[in-house]
Order: C-alpha cells, then structure tokens, then sequence
C-alpha cells in the first residue's frame, strides 16, 4: 500500500515537472522569436510548425500545444513564484534605483505598484510614506511581501490579481509603479487611473538586451516606444542607458521612463 501510494506520488511530480518543461521549452521558443511573431494573436500556430519541424509525433504536438493553452498562464505564475520565492534570490532585493531617483522629495500619497512580486518597491514606497497598494498574480510571492511588510511594521495592501484583472480606477493614484513588468496591453488604463499631476515611472528592458539571450517579450520596448505609448503624458525623464538590469543582474540597455499627467 504504501509503496504504490509512493510510486503514485512519484509519478505525479514528475508529470507536473514534465509539463513545466514544456512550457518553458515554449517560453524559450517564443522569446527568440521576432517582434512580428512574439505580438500575433495565435503564435501557437506557429509553435506547432516548430514542434512538427523537430520530428515530434502528431499526437505529442497537440497535447504540448493544448497543455500551454489550457495551462499556461498558470504555469507562468508558477514560474514567477519560483523566482520569487527563491532562497537566494537571482534578483535585486532593494528598491529599483530609477524608482526612488524620480519621487525623491515629491509629496508622498497613493502609489500602485504593478506586479509588485515580493514587494521591494511597494515596501520600500509605504517606509517613505506612501500609501502603497500592489497587486500580483504569484500568490507565494505576494505573501512574501506581507510578510515582509508585517516584520517591518509598515502598512502595505496587496491583492492577488492581474492586470487584465485588476481594478486601476480612474484618477486614483499619484503614482504607478511598472518595474519589470510590461504595459503595451494596459497603459491606457494606467493613464486613466492616474490623478492629474501623477506620474507613472517604468524601468524594463531595450530591444538591445535580447541579443544573445533569451527575454520574455513584454518587458522588452523598442528605441522611442514608450513616449509615443505614454503619448498623453508629459515626460518628465527618458533615457535608454547602459546600466545593470534588475533581473538577469547583467549590464545590458534598458529603457527608463518618468511621464506625468497634465494638471485639470
């Protein structure tokens, strides 16, 4: 009895470990792939050409194919928990230094961290004052951040969410956080949900850092994108500086943006 209960076990880690492969083989594939391919509405069509052209059996394509459908998004998450989570993280741990550069002595009040993973800026913003709200869909990461938060004696809110998901508001915020995260798919969202006078600051990775290595597309902005995507803010600092990135902990070119929203 307990010898099958044990192989049972064994074989259903291995299967989930198996599936998580899969999506990362996907993960890799898409990241290599040009800007044309990583923004189509269904590059899984493309993937199964991929697959079949590596001499994998029809059967296997569909489930591969089917499985990233179905689960991806999970898989992804689980991903980031992982990152996050991690006992020595592969990441900068303190406050993103464009971030704390661009409020220093601005009046603190509401700020929204997009993606805030374990917490360092949404933490580091409520020590300073702010009060400060962020939202993740890695669940393990965000209650590493209450965690956090709760040991140092700040008051942080947090909620479990994506952005598709979450509520942003409108004329809600003094400033937006997007370190790391993306925002072509909800930028106007971001701008709508800004107080007149707010500023969003956003730091992620130049087209130039992708060579040689492998980045997940949406954290990735080509020379000149984020001006014309923030087009109804005014920026207040832009720049694509030599620097070394947040994760990866690598000098590459990243991409810096402070942009604030007219006064009524």
């Amino acid at each position: 009895m307990l010898l099958r209960a044990w192989l049972s076990a064994i074989l259903v880690v291995g299967a989930v470990f198996g599936q998580q492969e899969v999506y990362e083989q996907y993960r890799r594939w898409i990241t290599t792939q040009p800007v044309a391919v990583q923004k189509e509405a269904e590059p899984l069509a493309r993937y199964r050409e991929h697959l079949r052209g590596k001499g994998l059996d029809e059967q296997t394509v569909e489930a591969q194919i089917e499985l990233i459908r179905k689960q991806g998004s999970r898989m992804e998450v689980e991903r980031w928990n992982r990152i996050l989570t991690a006992p020595k993280p592969a990441f900068n741990v303190e406050p993103n230094a464009f971030l704390v550069e661009m409020v220093k002595g601005r009046k603190p009040g509401k700020a929204l961290d997009v993606g805030m993973g374990q917490g360092r800026n949404a933490i580091w913003l409520a020590q300073q004052g702010w009060e400060s709200v962020g939202f993740d869909p890695a669940e393990r990461a965000v209650a590493a951040a209450v965690a956090t938060a709760q040991k140092l004696g700040v008051k942080l809110q947090t909620e479990i969410a994506t952005a598709e998901s979450f509520d942003f508001g409108e004329n809600r915020w003094d400033l937006v956080v997007l370190s790391y995260v993306g925002a072509r798919e909800f930028h106007e969202k971001v701008v709508r949900s800004l107080k007149p006078g707010g500023i969003v600051v956003l730091e992620a990775m130049h087209r130039d850092a992708t060579k040689g290595r492998s980045i997940g597309g949406a954290v990735v902005f080509d020379s000149g994108e984020l001006p014309g995507l923030f087009r109804e803010l005014r920026m207040v600092r832009y720049q694509e500086p030599l620097s070394v990135a947040d994760f990866g902990r690598e000098r590459v070119r990243l991409v810096q943006m402070c942009g604030e929203k007219p006064g009524e």
